[in-house]
C-alpha cells in the first residue's frame, strides 16, 4: 500500500520556524518529484513548492521565497518542508503531493499520491 505520511504541524508563533516531513511508504521517493500544497480557509490551494530529480532546481512560490526550504533525504525516503520566519498568512493544511515540478511550480498528475495533510497555524 502506497502512503505519504506527513508529520511536523503545529501552533507557532510569527518568526518562528516548522518542519514539514513527507515520509514514503510503499513508494520510493527517488522516482518521483513532491509538490507541496496548502490550503487556507476561504482560499484557493497554492502550491508553494516542489523538489525534482538529482541537479533539478527547486521551485518556490513568491509568497515563501527566501522563507521555505524543500530537501530530500533519500536514506530515510523523506522530503522535508523547512519553514522559517512563519506569518499568520502561512496558516493553513499543508500537503505533499507527487507531482510534476517545473518552474511554473508543482502540477498535479493523474494518480498522484497525497499525503493525509498537517495543520500549520501562525497566530496574528
Amino acid at each position: 500500500q502506497v502512503q505519504l505520511v506527513q508529520s511536523g504541524g503545529g501552533l507557532v508563533q510569527p518568526g518562528r520556524s516548522l518542519r514539514l516531513s513527507c515520509a514514503g511508504s510503499g513508494i520510493s521517493l527517488d522516482y518521483y518529484a513532491i509538490g507541496w500544497f496548502r490550503q487556507a480557509p476561504g482560499k484557493e490551494r497554492e502550491g508553494v513548492s516542489c523538489i525534482g530529480g538529482i541537479g533539478s532546481s527547486p521551485y518556490y512560490a513568491d509568497s515563501v521565497k527566501g522563507r521555505f526550504t524543500v530537501s530530500r533525504d533519500k536514506t530515510r525516503n523523506t522530503v522535508y518542508l523547512q519553514m522559517d520566519n512563519l506569518k499568520p498568512e502561512d496558516t493553513a493544511v499543508y500537503y505533499c503531493v507527487t507531482v510534476a515540478c517545473g518552474v511554473g511550480g508543482p502540477g498535479l498528475i493523474n494518480g498522484g499520491y497525497w499525503g493525509q495533510g498537517t495543520q500549520v497555524t501562525v497566530p496574528s
